[in-house]
């Protein structure tokens, strides 16, 4: 009990550290919470190779409590067409699970980009395209620069 009692702590205070990361905008902040969420997905994809590996002892793998309802029935369902269905499920989950890791990922990308000064920005209207100086050098001595002169594609 007190082993899941720390584990989840420390999982509060990832998420935390994460949430604090994105919110400052300290791209190494949200480091550890993609870390956690890789090393559960392996977790998870571990899972799944488990199950199609021995399938045949997918009951014995399925530990459901006595109270749980239709337990005798999902018990003696063939075990082929159990494993199926587990599969589906986690599948399902470990799709999501992907998902948020490459939301997490694009966060901190964006964050790391957003904190580097070699991003440009492109001003695109109907027939020209603009290239705007850095955040740093759009001002000199509190007046803004005039923007360079537009290029009209060919």
């Amino acid at each position: 009990m007190c082993i899941a009692i720390a584990i989840s702590l420390l999982m509060i205070l990832i998420c935390a550290v994460a949430i604090y990361g994105a919110y400052k905008q300290h791209a190494a902040w949200i480091i550890p919470f993609f870390c956690y969420q890789i090393f559960d997905f392996a977790l998870n994809t571990l899972v799944v190779i488990t199950v199609l590996v021995y399938p045949s002892s997918i009951q014995e793998y399925i530990q459901l409590p006595p109270n749980f309802p239709y337990r005798d029935d999902v018990m003696s369902v063939n075990p082929t067409c159990l494993v199926l269905i587990i599969l589906l499920f986690i599948s399902i989950i470990l799709t999501f699970k992907g998902y948020l890791i490459s939301c997490v990922w694009n966060c901190y990308r964006y964050i790391n980009g957003r904190n580097s000064s070699d991003v440009l920005a492109y001003v695109t209207s109907n027939d020209n395209t603009v290239l705007l100086p850095p955040y740093d050098d759009a001002t000199v001595n509190g007046a803004a620069k005039e923007p360079p002169p537009p290029y009209v594609s060919a």
